[in-house]
């Protein structure tokens, strides 16, 4: 997965929330700002995505799925 570092400002209560949400999925609040981020785009039409996008997508959910397996697994 193709990731990029960057500075984000959250309200406080914002944050807590995230916080409380990927902890409860098992994800890293990036992992979940990420996916977040990613959903509200394209919920709110975002745009046609390229192929390119789209196949980057497909790859980090089911990098995603397989991390989320393995949490689950190791208890």
């Amino acid at each position: 997965m193709a990731t990029r570092k960057v500075t984000v400002s959250l309200e406080t209560t914002a944050l807590a929330l995230a916080e409380r949400a990927a902890g409860r999925e098992g994800l890293s609040l990036s992992a979940w700002l990420s996916r977040a981020a990613r959903r509200e785009a394209v919920r709110t039409g975002a745009g046609p995505m390229t192929v390119d996008v789209l196949t980057e997508a497909l790859a980090d959910e089911a990098e995603l799925a397989a991390a989320e397996r393995h949490l689950r697994a190791a208890g």
